[in-house]
């Protein structure tokens, strides 16, 4: 892949998967120029690394001798660099379509679901680093201990997570498809639930046939697409791992990620001693129930990336497994106008185990605002809810009001989490290590 490019622009550079193919463009000896509106995590680590940087889209961005564009699934056809792209007739591709490329040539595990995928791949991604296989990953996260979203390997496996918005992951052809969950999620391109297990079953038949489907056989949705299937790939539930996996990060929902991951470094050869020592230090990954660590006041700051009705109330359990007896503060920054809108319902029944719950402005990400949902509509369906809007104001509160043992968590999708970021800044010492109390 990309053996004659010199030069790739890459707009929306900021995005978790399309900054991975940056690094790996990079790290082959391309140059990478790219833009996005705003620096983030991963706009700095590719500039480490001499990608070049630029903060909002314009036209003169774009490197008139650049050989080839690539860009995330979030942009628009009236994005200035995108039409400049096409004056200049230069090859575009979304990063969707670049992953398929990749793929077509390697033996690719594909982790699909609307919940868990970066979990489980970054548990993938360590049992096949660490188990001796040498696997090129592409994750929509860091993984802890390589501090990276993507990982360069030599050997014919690719491991990869497929994700369903706007059906991007049906550029893939997996060799082994893992579904972990089929859920209401992205209604905003889908419509009904039909519509996504529909998608889900083409990406089922577009499995080699002598690969392998490793799903979750308590998933509803997931048994109703397998019995619509004419895929020849075997079928595993994954679930009926015997195994006694033992994990140092809490959360049944954690548990079903690693039989998933586990399963799969078996049917590769990984040994069971191997994969069960390899799971149990993993130490999880960037933004999923993180650790942040200590304000002066000895608060502790934790974010999570969930911002589906399911997966808050996974992460509110395993924050209350882990901390029975201490103030549960949650602070949610509802991710997109749609999916607030048309999910405000299991929204307001996700937060019953929080003990207050502060609701910032709505994150619009890749959205305009139509005003016909605001964040103060969902405050008025949750009780022990009340609105801050902006993260300064939230900072401001919870500096005021947060108490020693408090467990602050930052969940949402967004910005959210760099509140805690910057309480931490400012207080006097933090720990680096998740006190078990």
């Amino acid at each position: 892949m990309f053996e004659h490019i010199k030069k790739i622009h890459f707009i929306g550079i900021g995005g978790v998967g399309v900054s991975a193919i940056a690094r790996m463009a990079r790290l082959k000896g391309i140059k990478v120029t790219g833009s996005d509106i705003a620096t983030n995590k991963m706009t700095e680590r590719i500039q480490t690394i001499h990608g070049k940087i630029f903060i909002g889209h314009k036209r003169e961005n774009l490197p008139q001798d650049a050989d080839l564009i690539i860009y995330s699934p979030a942009i628009t056809e009236d994005n200035p660099e995108m039409i400049y792209a096409k004056e200049l007739n230069i090859p575009t591709y979304s990063y969707p379509e670049i992953l398929g490329m990749i793929s077509k040539d390697m033996f690719t595990i594909a982790v699909a679901g609307t919940h868990g995928k970066t979990t489980t791949t970054s548990m993938l991604a360590e049992l096949f680093i660490y188990g001796n296989m040498d696997p090129t990953v592409v994750v929509g996260g860091l993984l802890k201990k390589q501090e990276d979203n993507f990982v360069l390997g030599s050997s014919k496996y690719f491991i990869v997570e497929a994700c369903e918005y706007k059906e991007s992951f049906l550029n893939l052809t997996p060799n082994i498809l893992i579904i972990l969950n089929i859920d209401n999620d992205h209604l905003d391109y889908y419509g009904t639930i039909e519509n996504i297990k529909n998608a889900f079953k083409k990406l089922i038949e577009k499995t080699h046939d002598d690969g392998y489907i490793i799903y979750n056989g308590e998933d509803k949705n997931i048994l109703d697409v397998l019995k619509n299937t004419t895929t020849n790939a075997k079928k595993l539930n994954y679930l009926e791992a015997k195994a006694n996996i033992k994990l140092s990060i809490p959360g049944e929902y954690n548990l079903k990620n690693a039989k998933a991951a586990f399963a799969t470094a078996r049917l590769n050869g990984i040994t069971e001693n191997t994969a069960l020592k390899i799971l149990k230090n993993y130490t999880g990954t960037w933004r999923r129930f993180e650790f942040m660590g200590q304000a002066k006041n000895n608060a502790l700051l934790y974010n999570d990336y969930g911002h589906h009705p399911t997966e808050i109330k996974a992460t509110l359990k395993a924050m209350k497994e882990k901390f029975p007896n201490n103030k549960l503060i949650v602070v949610f920054q509802p991710h997109l106008f749609s999916r607030t809108k048309l999910l405000i319902n299991d929204f307001a029944k996700s937060f019953d185990l929080a003990d207050e719950i502060i609701i910032s402005d709505i994150y619009a990400a890749r959205e305009k605002n139509d005003y016909a949902i605001h964040a103060k509509d969902l405050v008025e369906k949750i009780q022990k809810a009340h609105y801050i809007g902006p993260n300064c104001e939230i900072k401001k509160y919870l500096e005021q009001n947060m108490k020693s043992n408090d467990i602050i968590l930052f969940q949402g999708a967004g910005d959210v989490y760099k509140i805690g970021e910057e309480i931490i800044s400012t207080s006097n010492h933090h720990q680096q290590q998740s006190p078990d109390r």
